[in-house]
């Protein structure tokens, strides 16, 4: 009897044990579950990121663009209006006829027709200009190669500059004196210049002392520089150079005063 006694007390004291044993061990778990255990260095996690729906467009780089000078005047001092020719007055220009040549106004046109190898010229006879501005409208109806027609100015009978277009397409200027005659620009091609008959081209001259400018259609060609003759009087010509007549007409004069001084050239003095 003892001994069955003392038997079921071990097995109580086993089962009390045990119990006490897992209920520790219970409490621990609960323990550590409860416990937060702190993130080590790499377990750190990687940051979200960030959408942007409406990325801001590129700032343009500015681009400085280098400003070119402005185109120098090349009609300067211009003034009031002297003179306009509306070629209604033959008795104001040398009009003359032959069987090679002549030079007849009508229709309010001075017309200039010449035969082959013939020069022909007409001044205005009651007009003496120094410095000026003039412009005049040519029509060549007939025309070929190299004739040519144009602008005479400061001119007398055997004296005179001479601004030429060709019916080739190039623009000359030459000094005639006592019939002997100077190239002072040699031919230069000008879209301005009528290729041949018909056409139509408005010539204008600005002269200021020794220096001349021509321009057509208003825009400028050339320059040159003579002192030779200061003064004379406007005129204009036709000649034909090859084996064909040539026929010019012109109209529409008018003469504008200028105001303006050349300025004095530097000397340089070695």
């Amino acid at each position: 009897m003892c001994s069955f006694v003392r038997t079921k007390s071990k097995r109580l004291a086993i089962i009390i044990l045990a119990m006490s044993i897992l209920t520790s061990s219970c409490a621990q778990l609960d323990a550590m579950l409860a416990t937060p255990t702190p993130l080590t260095a790499t377990e750190t996690p990687h940051p979200t990121p960030t959408i942007i729906w409406f990325p801001p467009s590129a700032t343009p780089t500015l681009i400085t663009l280098s400003t070119k000078a402005p185109t120098p005047e090349m009609r300067p001092g211009l003034g009031t209006e002297i003179l306009t020719d509306d070629f209604s007055r033959a008795s104001r220009w040398d009009i003359a006829s032959s069987d090679e040549a002549s030079a007849a106004i009508k229709n309010n046109r001075l017309t200039l027709s010449v035969q082959s190898e013939v020069y022909m010229l007409s001044l205005r006879n009651d007009l003496m200009l120094t410095d000026y501005y003039a412009e005049i409208t040519a029509r060549p109806s007939l025309c070929r190669n190299e004739d040519s027609y144009g602008l005479l100015v400061r001119a007398s009978a055997t004296n005179y500059y001479r601004f030429a277009l060709a019916c080739n397409g190039t623009v000359r200027a030459e000094r005639v004196s006592g019939g002997t005659r100077l190239v002072l620009q040699q031919p230069l091609p000008s879209g301005d210049v009528p290729p041949g008959a018909p056409g139509e081209v408005r010539i204008g001259l600005w002269a200021v002392g020794r220096e001349m400018r021509l321009f057509l259609n208003g825009r400028f060609q050339f320059t040159i520089s003579d002192p030779s003759f200061p003064s004379g009087a406007l005129g204009v010509f036709v000649r034909s150079v090859g084996e064909t007549a040539a026929v010019v007409s012109f109209s529409d004069l008018s003469v504008q005063t200028v105001d303006y001084v050349l300025p004095t050239p530097t000397l340089f003095v070695p």
